[in-house]
């Protein structure tokens, strides 16, 4: 019994990798707003899948950065492309949150003077968090402070995750993302591509 349970995870997980893990149906170009869940949604409202955006980049890796504005713990311990510039949105603390189960995030001051740092005024800007929702925040946050060419990756680094009630799965984020994509990332870290804010 447990062996067909395994074997029936294992054919239900190459469903979502051979049928395209979920993306939207447009691969040839950008995804449109109306695919795009609300929390999702920026003030641009220019979008891309994971594999958009590596195709983007392929094409110019001059002027088009990844900007992976996930926690440096996010960054180094679930690993990240291998392109991405890190500039976190959020920093984590070790205060318990008791009503959201969770650890408080505090906002990162710095975010919006690091990602200068790196960008130029006519570069395009992919930005991606863990499933999309902190990068669109991103994207609004660098739109206000008057950069152009934001596009939010709507799948994230770790995709969305699985709503089959049947699936072995349910709850795990493995439909879509960057990693579930067979996307190039790594674990490795490069100082000058992390900006990390000042203590």
């Amino acid at each position: 019994m447990k062996r067909s349970l395994v074997i029936a995870a294992i054919v239900c997980w190459a469903v979502y990798i051979v049928s395209g893990c979920g993306l939207p149906a447009q691969e040839a170009g950008d995804t449109a707003p109306a695919d795009v869940p609300e929390s999702k949604r920026t003030t641009p409202g220019l979008y891309v899948t994971a594999k958009q955006a590596y195709e983007k980049w392929k094409a110019d890796p001059q002027n088009v950065k990844i900007l992976d504005v996930r926690t440096p713990e996010e960054y180094i311990f679930v690993g990240h492309a291998e392109m991405a510039w890190s500039v976190p949105l959020k920093l984590q603390t070790h205060q318990w949150d008791a009503d959201r189960k969770k650890l408080v995030m505090k906002d990162n001051p710095d975010f919006v003077a690091k990602v200068k740092e790196i960008v130029k005024p006519e570069d395009t800007l992919l930005v991606i968090c863990r499933s999309g929702g902190r990068s669109a925040k991103a994207v609004n946050l660098l739109d206000e402070a008057g950069l152009k060419k934001l596009y939010n990756i709507i799948d994230g680094t770790e995709g969305d995750t699985v709503k089959d009630p049947q699936s072995v799965f349910l709850g795990k984020r493995m439909v879509n993302g960057w990693k579930n994509s067979g996307l190039p990332w790594t674990y490795d870290l490069d100082a000058e591509r992390m900006r990390l804010p000042a203590e």
